[in-house]
């Protein structure tokens, strides 16, 4: 078995903004069933900016090989991040569901909450004062470990 080839994927490296909750969707959808270990995590308060190292699915390519690429979800103008349920640091893996934006009210607006849910019950809530998440691929795709679309039973 060889690895997938960044030239043999249909499309090149994924580099998307999502700027209302519409954008946010698409991305949510991209980076459906990433996994990534807890230790990937990161919050810088003074940058204002939480970042995560992700294993995504190739999800714009699962017609063909069952591939995933190591992506960057940023979320900027994070004012706070709280998380329940999740193991932050070491090796545990975690797998992300969804990301949702919930908007402020009031003098929160246009800022609110965005909310990346967890498989097994976790979360992370990271108050933002605008929304702006970035999802960009950083390496090569490569054969998904274990050969299989993820799948979802109902």
């Amino acid at each position: 078995m060889t690895d997938a080839r960044f030239q043999d994927a249909a499309e090149g490296p994924l580099r998307l903004r999502a700027l209302d909750a519409d954008d946010l969707k698409v991305v949510a959808s991209l980076a459906q069933d990433a996994v990534f270990p807890g230790s990937e995590m990161r919050w810088d308060r003074k940058a204002r900016r939480f970042a995560i190292l992700l294993n995504r699915f190739r999800w714009e390519d699962a017609g063909g090989r069952a591939e995933r690429v190591q992506s960057v979800l940023l979320i900027e103008n994070a004012m706070a991040v709280r998380s329940q349920g999740v193991t932050k640091g070491g090796d545990i893996v975690l797998s992300l569901l969804d990301i949702a934006f919930e908007p402020g009210t009031g003098d929160e607006a246009p800022g609110g909450r965005i909310v990346l849910t967890l498989a097994g019950d976790g979360a992370v809530a990271v108050g933002v004062e605008a929304l702006e998440v970035v999802l960009r691929d950083v390496t090569r795709p490569y054969a998904a470990v274990s050969g299989k679309v993820p799948d979802h039973p109902a």
